[in-house]
């Protein structure tokens, strides 16, 4: 990848994944001349209870390309599995398809929910679990595999905070970067409010503005893998103690 753009890519379990917890850092990233890319599993069919799934991924899907726009990140891309049953699918298909995927764009880094989903959502722990093996597998990429593997993270001091006691938080010791969106606040804004199907699910868009900044305002992630490379260190280190 010398002297091309760097790439980033996220692979997601569903539209909206890529807003709450990470928005601001795709976006800062897209502002540093990164292209950052969306691979989603599934349009979100179950997201909208009273409505029809199709109906519902139609809709969930315009909200996610209204999300990428306005984080000024490149459209999203679909794997096509239906919401609710990732659980259920032979991984072997969707391990290929994610390898695929890097193999074409030669991300520096995948971006992905952590092993136990954080949440816990089945379709979560599917994810990412898919993109820890295609990572493996892309070592076979040479000096073109991505450098590094992170997984979103919730630090156990801000969910105890928050009371969240329903996300799977992590020690404050093992987050590898925490970044202040502050900078492209208002872009994360405008993402979250693109997932308008969404809003009365999350608890966080129920909270105070001061609590909603405490949660969202600052990104947090853990690197759970990278490999030797003589390539300069991945865009997401360089974020570390930025605040431009």
């Amino acid at each position: 990848m010398s002297g091309e753009q760097p790439r980033v890519l996220v692979i997601a379990a569903h539209p909206d994944d890529e807003t709450f917890r990470c928005g601001g850092t795709l976006a800062l990233l897209a502002r540093r001349g990164v292209r950052v890319h969306v691979l989603c599993a599934t349009r979100g069919e179950a997201g909208i209870p009273e409505m029809a799934p199709q109906q519902a991924g139609w809709i969930r899907q315009a909200e996610l390309e209204c999300s990428c726009r306005a984080l000024g990140i490149e459209p999203p891309r679909f794997l096509g599995y239906q919401d609710g049953t990732l659980a259920q699918v032979d991984e072997e298909r969707p391990v290929a398809q994610v390898t695929a995927v890097v193999r074409e764009l030669r991300p520096q880094v995948l971006l992905t929910w952590p092993p136990d989903g954080l949440s816990g959502h089945p379709d979560h722990v599917a994810v990412s679990r898919w993109t820890s093996l295609a990572f493996e597998r892309a070592g076979s990429l040479g000096p073109d595999a991505p450098l590094a593997l992170y997984y979103l993270a919730v630090p156990r001091s801000v969910a105890e905070v928050m009371g969240f006691s329903f996300l799977h938080s992590v020690a404050d010791e093992e987050v590898s970067l925490t970044v202040d969106v502050g900078p492209v606040w208002e872009q994360k804004v405008a993402a979250i409010g693109c997932h308008a199907s969404q809003s009365a699910f999350s608890p966080i868009l129920a909270a105070s503005p001061e609590r909603q900044r405490l949660f969202l305002g600052m990104e947090h992630f853990r690197r759970a893998a990278d490999r030797p490379s003589e390539r300069e260190e991945d865009v997401l280190q360089r974020l570390k103690d930025s605040h431009t």
